[in-house]
């Protein structure tokens, strides 16, 4: 059917130019649009939820020059690069640590080791030829307690999430810290699928916070003035979210 064909390729195309599946491998784009949202405010406290091998640190650090970055990664795999890669830059903490909505020990499910793909949820990628037989038992925090307790509910510059499908877990263990943050970004995808959370859930999570969202496209941030059913794209996408 080359008409279905043709039609199913324009779906795509004219998708990623509204941001939806844009969100793979875009962290010059990612951090340009946090630069934009910023305006003037140079940031001196940047967190890093789900570091993997640290190169969103890494851009981070490289931009804002007064910054300091806390990256959060439970994969000992990744924990060991990180280390090695940024043990002699003082502006990067590393916390060899997962976040969710309640701390304690879980399973983390990967296809390989250091996967940027593993998930707190053994997600079903047959489709895609991937099994995620890898399992290693991690240490989770909630946020909240960090902040509290390490950060003295320091303010918080901007916060990026990726978490493969537990970003909404990690913001519910945000607490009362996502009151004190004035930019998040999140990644919202097929690992969504598995986990049975909706772009739904994110909107009504920030319209009760008081945040102003925005998707991440090839020309730009696109406000997000009412949610509407069609934004359920489970292709890799990237949001921020402002505090209004």
């Amino acid at each position: 059917m080359p008409l279905y064909d043709t039609l199913s390729f324009l779906e795509k195309k004219l998708a990623k130019a509204q941001g939806k599946g844009y969100g793979s491998s875009s962290i010059s784009a990612e951090i340009k649009s946090v630069v934009k949202l910023l305006g003037k405010s140079q940031p001196t406290l940047c967190i890093d939820i789900g570091g993997n091998i640290g190169d969103y640190s890494a851009a981070l650090v490289k931009q804002f020059a007064s910054a300091r970055i806390i990256c959060f990664e439970p994969s000992k795999t990744n924990i060991d690069i990180l280390h090695d890669r940024f043990h002699q830059n003082e502006r990067i903490k590393v916390e060899p640590v997962g976040v969710s909505v309640e701390a304690g020990t879980l399973t983390l499910y990967s296809d390989k080791p250091g996967s940027g793909l593993a998930s707190l949820t053994k997600r079903n990628l047959e489709n895609s030829g991937k099994s995620f037989e890898v399992e290693e038992t991690v240490t989770i925090i909630r946020f909240e307690d960090y902040w509290r307790e390490q950060l003295n509910s320091a303010a918080i510059d901007f916060m990026k999430l990726d978490v493969e499908g537990h970003e909404m877990d990690a913001l519910l263990g945000c607490g009362d810290s996502i009151n004190h943050t004035q930019l998040i970004q999140f990644e919202f995808g097929g690992s969504n699928i598995d986990t049975r959370t909706y772009f739904q859930d994110f909107w009504a999570f920030f319209l009760d916070h008081g945040f102003k969202l925005y998707r991440i496209t090839p020309f730009g941030i696109a406000s997000i003035e009412r949610y509407k059913e069609i934004d359920e794209c489970f292709r890799t996408t990237n949001f921020l979210a402002q505090k209004a």
